[in-house]
């Protein structure tokens, strides 16, 4: 059996209306009390009859609840302004953040040529291929200046492996390369210089009667 939902109204008999206030009120009254004790909540309950006779309970104080009541009303009530304010703040933000997006990606397509510049200006066609100018200016600084580390790094490698290659034939009692290149290189020059001699002849006379001179034999 389903139980509908009982409906409340007012007890029209004076009397009986008066004592199930009476008992509800008591009740009411034990109920918020032993919430103050079980949980310790700050517990205020405030009761006028019919007749304007106040009842009330408080486990802090009724003026002090009430204090604290009007002290947390007024900072939800500020607390909704301000988020009023910032989503306001936030809604202004997103719409510039987008306007911006849209200009970017027009100066996009307009640096790769993806949309039609027979639209345009002389001058912005200027001020385009001079943005586009100066950004390969700065591609190649930085792929030079890359390039220039690279190879630092490198010759930094070449050496500490120069000098690895130098100690490790120093423990062997052998030659590094570098050195046997060195000796050979100085052996050919001093080989080739030892060797060059220059011979000179002086020719008199007609080319029939010709004497020859020559440093090589005696006078």
């Amino acid at each position: 059996m389903v139980r509908g939902k009982i409906q409340l109204k007012r007890i029209e008999n004076a009397a009986s209306r008066q004592v199930t206030f009476s008992k509800r009120r008591n009740g009411l009254l034990k109920k918020a009390r032993e919430l103050s004790v079980l949980c310790d909540a700050e517990v205020s309950v405030i009761v006028f009859s019919q007749r304007g006779r106040l009842f009330e309970f408080s486990s802090h104080g009724i003026l002090k609840t009430m204090d604290r009541y009007y002290r947390h009303a007024k900072q939800v009530q500020i607390g909704g302004t301000d988020s009023e304010s910032r989503l306001q703040q936030l809604k202004l933000e997103a719409a510039s953040m987008m306007t911006k997006i849209e200009f970017l990606e027009q100066s996009k397509r307009k640096l790769l040529g993806q949309c039609s510049l027979s639209s345009y200006s002389t001058d912005e066609l200027q001020d385009t291929a001079n943005q586009l100018e100066r950004s390969l200016s700065n591609v190649r600084a930085i792929k030079a200046q890359l390039f220039s580390e690279q190879i630092r790094e490198l010759r930094a490698k070449e050496r500490l492996l120069l000098d690895d290659h130098a100690r490790l034939c120093e423990k062997c009692g052998t030659k590094s390369w570098v050195q046997a290149t060195h000796e050979q290189e100085n052996e050919t020059y001093f080989s080739v210089s030892g060797t060059s001699e220059v011979g000179t002849e002086l020719l008199i006379g007609l080319p029939e009667m010709r004497i020859a001179y020559s440093s090589h034999n005696p006078k």
